[in-house]
Parts: structure tokens; C-alpha cells; sequence
């Protein structure tokens, strides 16, 4: 625990903070809320269809489709961390714990990091399936891809472990106040009354070496990918191989180049009001695009959803 933080500042107590979230007057306030509240509303929806559709149509219960639905899995866990405090914070209480601030970095920062190495996972399968078809069976059976998915929560809760315990034994003397809308490592290093070159190092480096390493295995995989296709004679044969992996491309493209905005880049810690709009990009309209670009780009599961709504007419 961080010393000092039974110290009282301006009537609040060092074991609570203030998340200044958006600024504004109420009618900012109340557009913000309509916005993050849309934002979620589809979010949770489509990512609870995606997951639905998934688990229950049978011609989906393949390994692509297995990593898909832990995808969506995690973008509706992740912004329900971040979502319903964000919204109650545009009318009610801005408060939030101590014990509170640090349980929800830690989530944040762990299916956050897990979503990163789940997408390299994801390339990797596209490339086995597409550029060795004859041993994807083998290679991509059940149980490889459960430990892959378990491999990819342990990177993820290594990750966090390091940040929150680095992050939340600082000292947080200057002020109570974190400028941002949700617990985040730039803002809360602002509000340490110690040198955080050695926590900014370690933020830095960690996410330069997950985001580099991952996004190394996603570009040699659709590397080979690329060449597989330029070889194929089959036009129809080249075109279901891009629209399989053009979602994921696009996820990729849409989720790295946030992150590496927001945490692999020094400038980040001193640009907030930055941070916020990429922030807001990140934890809510990419996990509500995602189940949108998989589902209208491919065809499968189009085809499931129609299975379905088939049966329920029928029912």
C-alpha cells in the first residue's frame, strides 16, 4: 500500500480518489452519457450474439470460431470493467476506492493484454489453416487451442501483476484527483510525489514487448498468408481467404494502433485529454465493432445467425 494515502485532501481520504472523467457542463454530461451508454448497450449485445451464435450453431465449433468466441468473450469483459463506473460518474458519485481503483486496473490491464496475445494467436491459426492445411487437424486439435487460450491469460496476468504492483505502491501524495475516466497507469503516475522513470520504464517496456512481439507473429503469419494466396489459381479460392482474414486484419489494425497510442509511445503520460478520446476508442468502440466486422464480413456466421432466427420463427 502506498504511504500516506490515510492522508485527508479537500475532505476526501487518501483511500479514495476522484476520477474527473470528461469536461463540461451538464448538457456535455448528459450527451457523454447517451454516448458511452449506446456504445455499451451494443457492445454487451453484440458480443453476448457473437457468443451465443457461436456455442450453439454446430457448424461454428471449429478453432477459428473457438478463438472468435473467447474474443468476444473479453471485449465484453473488458468494457464492463470500464463502462458502468464510467457512467456513473457523469451524474453521480466521481469516487472510487483505493482497493477499487487498483481491482479495476488490474482486470483492465489483464484482458487488455490477453486480447493482444489472443489476436497473434488467432493470426497464427489463420496461418496454419490457410499454409498447412494438412496439418492443421493435428496442430490446432481441442486441446492445443484450450492452452493456447490459457497461455494467452497468463501472459496477460503477468502483465497485470507487474503493473499494478509497480503502479499502486507509489506514493500518491499531490493529489487525489485522476484525470481520466477509468484507473489508467498515466494518469495515476502524475499523481505520485516520487520519480516514475523507473515505473514509466517498465510500462513502456513491457507493452513495447508484448505489442512488438505480438504484432511480429500476427505480420510473419499474413506474410505467409499473402504468398499462399498470390499462389492459389482459384479466384473464388482467393477471395474466401480474404474476407476470412480481412475482419481480423482489421481488429488487429483497429487494436494495436491504439494501444501502441496510448502506452508504447513516452508522449502518452503527457498528453490526457489525448489519452481520453484513444482511451474511449479502445475500451468501447473497438469491442463494439468487432462482433460488427466479424459478423457482416463473414459469411458463416451470417449463414448461423440466419440457422437460428429460423428456428426461433419455427419454435
Amino acid at each position: 500500500m502506498p504511504p500516506n494515502r490515510n492522508r485527508n485532501f479537500s475532505g476526501v481520504s487518501w483511500q479514495e480518489f476522484v476520477l474527473v472523467g470528461f469536461q463540461g457542463g451538464p448538457e456535455t454530461q448528459a450527451l457523454l452519457f447517451v454516448v458511452f451508454l449506446a456504445l455499451y448497450m451494443v457492445t454487451v449485445l453484440g458480443n453476448l450474439t457473437m457468443i451465443v451464435v457461436i456455442t450453439l450453431d454446430v457448424h461454428l465449433h471449429s478453432p477459428m470460431y473457438f478463438f472468435l468466441k473467447n474474443l468476444s468473450f473479453l471485449d465484453l469483459c473488458y468494457s464492463s470493467v470500464i463502462a458502468p463506473k464510467a457512467l456513473t460518474t457523469f451524474f453521480s458519485s466521481k469516487l472510487i476506492t483505493f482497493a477499487g481503483c487498483a481491482t479495476q486496473f488490474f482486470f483492465f490491464s489483464l484482458l487488455v493484454t490477453t486480447e493482444g496475445f489472443l489476436l497473434a494467436v488467432m493470426a497464427y491459426d489463420r496461418f496454419m489453416a490457410i499454409c498447412s492445411p494438412l496439418r492443421y487437424p493435428v496442430t490446432m486439435r481441442p486441446s492445443a487451442c484450450t492452452y493456447l487460450v490459457l497461455g494467452t491469460y497468463c501472459g496477460g496476468c503477468l502483465n497485470s501483476i507487474v503493473q499494478t504492483s509497480f503502479t499502486f505502491h507509489l506514493p500518491f501524495c499531490s493529489s487525489h484527483r485522476i484525470d481520466h475516466f477509468f484507473c489508467d497507469v498515466p494518469p495515476l503516475l502524475r499523481l505520485a510525489c516520487t520519480d516514475t522513470a523507473l515505473n514509466e520504464l517498465v510500462m513502456f517496456g513491457f507493452c513495447g514487448l508484448i505489442i512488438v512481439g505480438t504484432t511480429l507473429v500476427v505480420l510473419v503469419s499474413y506474410g505467409y498468408i499473402t504468398v499462399t494466396i498470390l499462389r492459389m489459381r482459384s479466384t473464388a479460392g482467393r477471395q474466401k481467404v480474404f474476407s476470412t482474414c480481412g475482419s481480423h486484419m482489421t481488429a488487429v489494425s483497429l487494436f494495436y494502433g491504439t494501444v501502441f497510442v496510448m502506452y508504447a509511445q513516452p508522449g502518452a503520460v503527457d498528453s490526457m485529454e489525448q489519452g481520453k478520446v484513444v482511451s474511449v476508442f479502445y475500451t468501447l468502440v473497438i469491442p463494439m465493432l468487432n462482433p460488427l466486422i466479424d459478423s457482416l464480413r463473414n459469411k458463416d456466421v451470417k449463414e448461423a445467425l440466419r440457422r437460428l432466427g429460423q428456428k426461433h420463427v419455427a419454435t
